[in-house]
């Protein structure tokens, strides 16, 4: 569920017409409605009442310091994957002790950083990173949480690219070698194991899969007691997908109605990390028809965001449902949605059906709000979007748009050998 709908004739973002925000920001841009971030937030924690429980909110889906801010003061942490994310999120005002960090590849700055900021725990992804943080905690003379990210080798039935816990995965440790490293890391004099991790992939559709690799590690749970390894955080990951096309996702009711059972009679505090499934809906990318180009074989409306603004149509052949800012009774067309990028690639939709619009009319690209601005890049030298919060009938900027200015703020010139 959203706030986006039309009223009187036009979209609105919650009780602003979108069409005031592009006039006074113009266009590309990105919208997010603060109601739909408090509702999925508080779909969350209803759903997990039942169990102690911390939402390590995904900051990867979107970093936008204003919506981290807002996240922290509901409570919640967030899982990082980044040194940056680990600076952003802490500048937010979220609490060291509920930050989570993942990645294969955690370097040594970013693990001292992390350390010497006392966060919750590392998950852990490999032996050599384990022994990495073991030298560097001795270095800073800190003791360091960790829980090893577990492999289940479940096929969660999602893009390939976003599907981590399968065994031919760069992520976790196989699951048949989990109770051989925790050992490893019971042994190790600047390591405290504190929890297991899994986390299975990103926009995930069906609860089975969930169910299938949480069984997986609850089996490695009770193992681990066996051994005086004591978990104290069960964390179950994220990934629960967003309609949109016309899938049907579970909620996180109907998620934690799968899940808990399994978790009810275990020690332990649950740690959730929905990144996609809060701020997904939550927003969307709003661009100006610069053209329309029309060829024997092809109908092109060129708009003002390319893969620069929104890149997963490009990458992944994503679906975004795309709708004009002001729809009228007209004919429609076939087109390609294209952006003004030099790539052939580079393209919001292909073949969709859609009003006859003009230039200067805009459009709105759903469902934007969850790796959209966090993915963008200034390719071909394109400054990147602003960014608008929509909280009832008010609005305010949360990003300025780049400037020309910023496309060389960090490059020099370096006349010694120029």
């Amino acid at each position: 569920m959203h706030f986006f709908a039309y009223k009187n004739g036009e979209l609105y973002a919650e009780d602003v017409p979108v069409m005031e925000i592009i006039k006074e920001f113009g266009t590309p841009i990105y919208i997010y409605s603060y109601g739909t971030l408090i509702r999925h937030i508080r779909a969350y924690e209803e759903a997990f009442c039942e169990v102690p429980h911390i939402i390590c909110y995904a900051v990867k889906a979107n970093s936008n310091i204003a919506i981290l801010n807002l996240f922290a003061q509901l409570g919640l942490g967030a899982d990082i994957v980044s040194g940056g994310e680990l600076f952003r999120a802490l500048k937010a005002g979220i609490k060291p002790y509920k930050i989570v960090f993942a990645g294969v590849g955690k370097s040594e700055d970013e693990i001292e950083y992390a350390l010497k900021n006392d966060i919750l725990m590392f998950n852990v992804e490999s032996e050599a990173e384990l022994n990495k943080i073991n030298e560097i905690a001795k270095k800073v003379r800190k003791k360091a949480h960790v829980a090893l990210r577990v492999n289940p080798d479940i096929d969660p039935k999602t893009h390939k690219y976003i599907a981590t816990g399968l065994k031919t995965s760069k992520f976790g440790i196989p699951i048949e070698k989990a109770l051989e490293y925790y050992k490893i890391a019971k042994s190790m004099e600047n390591i405290e194991v504190i929890g297991i991790h899994k986390h299975i992939g990103s926009q995930i559709t069906d609860t089975k899969a969930y169910v299938e690799a949480l069984s997986k590690i609850i089996s490695l749970y009770d193992k681990l007691a066996k051994f005086d390894l004591k978990i104290d955080y069960i964390n179950i990951g994220g990934g629960l997908g967003i309609t949109y096309r016309d899938e049907e996702p579970p909620d996180p009711k109907d998620l934690a109605n799968a899940l808990i059972p399994l978790l009810k009679n275990k020690k332990g505090k649950i740690i959730i990390e929905p990144g996609r499934s809060i701020v997904g809906n939550a927003g969307i990318l709003v661009t100006k028809i610069l053209y329309n180009k029309e060829t024997e074989n092809k109908n092109f409306l060129i708009v003002d965001a390319g893969m620069n603004d929104l890149i997963r149509p490009t990458l992944y052949g994503s679906y975004h449902e795309i709708q004009p800012v002001i729809p009228k009774d007209r004919d429609k067309i076939l087109a390609d949605i294209v952006g003004p990028i030099c790539e052939s690639g580079d393209f919001l939709a292909k073949e969709r059906e859609i009003e006859k619009l003009s230039p200067g009319e805009y459009l709105a690209v759903m469902s934007a709000g969850a790796y959209g601005f966090a993915m963008s890049s200034n390719y071909n030298s394109r400054p990147r979007a602003a960014e608008v919060l929509v909280k009832g009938d008010r609005y305010v900027l949360i990003r300025r748009r780049e400037t020309y200015k910023d496309l060389i703020r960090n490059e020099i010139i370096p006349e010694e050998i120029l």
